[in-house]
């Protein structure tokens, strides 16, 4: 997963002097592709996993225990968040993507690496045999349109394209609206989806 993972930080393309925050970062296995001069806060649930982390963190690499369903962090703090293989873990992927969204500045970007179904029914299969991974470590049949829908976060998918694994992997870039230039992110409403329409002048 090494190389996937740097294809995916690419696209998030930070720059030196950025802010980033990195949800789940496990043992650290993103830090060493992140370029000089960013100010990284790796935040995990389990301390074991940032004590393995530890000797990854270059200078200016905060590590934090931290719930991604509840981001002890400021509106707007970062300039770009790495969700690297945590959305199909959590338990409340809504709630995470959510809080990601607030921690966001408008403009931000997310980047997205994970394993999602493209259909409403995944295969019976599939559906099968998540019965029996999900209990050890993910889940295999959670669809990425339905989490980003459900959480109401103010954001816009850039680029989506597979990642491996015949699709099934796949790697997405989301800016947070509210940057000029920036198309609002759609609302829903009853099944309509709508998108904000900026206010007219007096």
């Amino acid at each position: 997963m090494d190389r996937k993972r740097r294809d995916s930080l690419a696209l998030l393309d930070p720059k030196p002097g950025e802010r980033l925050l990195i949800v789940g970062a496990g043992t650290g296995a993103d830090l060493p592709h992140l370029p000089v001069g960013c100010t990284v806060l790796a935040t995990d649930l389990t301390p074991a996993m940032l004590r393995r982390a530890r000797p990854r963190a270059r200078e200016r690499t905060h590590l934090s225990v931290m719930d991604g369903h509840q981001l002890a962090v400021p509106d707007g703090a970062f300039d770009g968040v790495v969700l690297h293989l945590i959305l199909a873990v959590i338990p409340d992927p809504v709630r995470c993507l959510r809080e990601v969204s607030r921690a966001l500045r408008p403009g931000g970007r997310v980047v997205v690496f994970d394993k999602f179904v493209r259909t409403r029914r995944p295969p019976l299969a599939l559906r099968a045999l998540n019965v029996v991974i999900r209990v050890l470590f993910t889940d295999m049949t959670r669809r990425f349109e339905h989490i980003l829908e459900r959480s109401g976060a103010d954001l816009v998918v850039v680029r989506d394209e597979p990642a491996l694994a015949g699709g099934l992997y796949r790697r997405l870039l989301l800016r947070r609206a509210g940057e000029p230039g920036l198309p609002a992110a759609p609302r829903r409403v009853g099944n309509t989806h709508l998108r904000s329409r900026p206010a007219s002048g007096s």
